[in-house]
């Protein structure tokens, strides 16, 4: 409507303005047709108002149209919002009713549980007259009863537990044994080694008694000498045209050795000479040492190890464990470490490296304090041995068997094998009878051991129990307890059978 007036009035003002400028322009030349100009000029703007009119009208419509829509969504608004506002109420009045309900329900439940207490007091008191009442029927305390049922419930338990570990055991045993008994007899046939154990000797022959007036020489200089450059005591005695070399290091034993065969041929025995032989004796010894740890390493089918490695290696040639040399169990026990490994299908070098290096410790053990296998380990890793074979060496003896690797468990089963067949060792009489009775000793010692024997040369122990303090479940678990002892507190080569005997006699006689 606004628009149609604006141009309604810029039209009149354009009219206006074109009438103006015509009269001023025209008012000389068309002076006669003013009036003309006047009248149409008045029925331009009669028109302009009837217009104006009809567009206010159609403003006024449209006005009332636009209103009327407007009032009618405002109505519809109006009512949504009360419908809104009535289903709010309702909400609002349910809630209302459920805080009702859960105020009664929680009154009840107050009430359940004084009921509850009460009743939990009653029974309290009852059961504590209970208790009395066993009490002196019984004739005994609430916690003598308790350790009675505990004793008898733990009492059963071993037995069946006994029992069940019996029957693994059995079952294992059973396929156990066979595999490796086979496993062990298949690695020593086919490793073939010699049953007879190597000796290092400590006697020195001379042609005649006069030698032993020149090893001594002028109030004893000479023997001095010799004693001094060599660190090895010499026993002179009545022994017939023999000298007996005494000390602790079988190296320096064996230079002592070299050294006086070399002055008894040579003839010439005094300070300054014995000095020279010496010291010529050291140096054979040394590539003797060296010589024997290569062809060790050679005969073991071993490469790359460390130089230094072999060179220790070597010096366990003049070292003996129960008269088996050392050097050569070894080459034994990486032979049959190998073997076994490859049976098992574990890694074979790793096995034949630890298990040829596995007592290497031993003869580091005056030079460093400590078990010769945790020695061996940490001292095969300072030159460059891996991880692996480093704890099969520590392993073959201090082992954790949840940590413990199959190479280890190989390479003591190896080290054993080696040391316990026929022949491969010997000892002497007061340590084989010492020996025996530390094991007669740790068997006694359990209660309810009538007698024990040390069999086998000392492979076996039998033990005599008492039927009546020991029965044949306890029996089980007395032959494990004596084997852990054992283990714990002896030394002894190969492995230790113990057996429990237990025997029950009935004898009446007929008068």
């Amino acid at each position: 409507m606004d628009t149609t007036l604006f141009l309604i009035l810029d039209g009149i003002i354009m009219v206006i303005v074109g009438f103006c400028a015509g009269y001023y322009l025209r008012q000389n030349v068309v002076a006669s047709k003013t009036r003309l100009a006047e009248a149409e000029a008045e029925k331009l703007l009669a028109e302009a108002n009837a217009r104006q009119k009809d567009v206010l009208l159609q403003a006024k419509d449209q006005a009332m149209e636009l209103r009327q829509a407007v009032e009618s969504e405002l109505r519809e608004q109006r009512g949504e919002l009360q419908q809104r506002e009535r289903r709010l109420q309702q909400r609002e009045e349910q809630l209302e009713q459920k805080l009702e309900q859960v105020d009664r329900r929680n009154s009840s439940l107050a009430d359940k549980e004084q009921k509850i207490e009460a009743r939990g007091a009653e029974i309290d008191e009852l059961r504590g007259k209970q208790v009395r009442e066993l009490e002196r029927i019984s004739g005994m305390t609430r916690d003598e009863a308790k350790d009675m049922i505990v004793n008898r419930v733990e009492q059963e338990v071993r037995v069946d537990a006994n029992r069940r570990v019996r029957e693994v055991e059995a079952e294992a045993r059973e396929d156990a044994e066979t595999r490796a008994r086979k496993l062990v007899a298949l690695a020593v046939q086919r490793y073939a080694a010699e049953h007879v154990a190597e000796t290092t000797l400590s006697v020195v022959p001379i042609p005649s008694e006069e030698m032993k007036g020149r090893i001594i020489g002028r109030e004893g200089r000479n023997i001095r000498a010799l004693e001094a450059a060599t660190g090895v005591d010499l026993i002179i005695d009545d022994t017939p045209d023999a000298v007996t070399l005494s000390g602790f290091d079988p190296i320096r034993r064996e230079i002592a050795r070299l050294a006086l065969n070399k002055l008894v041929v040579d003839g010439r025995i005094h300070p300054g000479r014995i000095e020279e032989i010496v010291a010529k004796s050291k140096q054979e010894v040394e590539n003797q040492i060296r010589q024997e740890g290569e062809q060790a390493a050679y005969e073991a089918g071993l490469s790359g190890i460390h130089p230094e490695v072999i060179k220790v290696m070597g010096r366990m040639k003049f070292r003996t464990s129960y008269g088996q040399n050392q050097l050569q169990h070894s080459v034994e026990a990486a032979h049959v470490a190998a073997i076994m490994a490859a049976e098992l299908g574990a890694d074979v070098n790793i096995a034949r490296r630890a298990a040829f290096l596995h007592d290497i410790g031993k003869v580091l053990t005056h030079e460093v304090e400590g078990p010769h296998h945790i020695i061996g380990a940490e001292y095969a890793k300072r030159f460059g041995e891996t991880n692996a074979v480093c704890e099969a060496i520590a392993g073959h003896h201090d082992h954790d068997p949840d940590y413990q690797t199959i190479e280890a468990i190989v390479v003591q089963a190896a080290d054993a094998a080696s040391g316990s067949r026929p022949g491969a060792r010997r000892e002497s009489v007061d340590q084989y009878v010492k020996r025996l009775e530390a094991l007669e000793a740790v068997a006694n010692s359990f209660e309810g051991v009538e007698r024990s024997f040390a069999i086998q040369a000392g492979r076996e122990v039998r033990i005599i129990v008492r039927p009546e303090q020991v029965d044949d479940l306890q029996s089980v678990r007395l032959a494990r307890d004596i084997v852990k002892r054992i283990e714990e507190t002896l030394q002894y080569p190969g492995q230790v059978k113990v057996t429990v005997v237990r025997e029950t006699r009935a004898i009446e006689y007929a008068r």
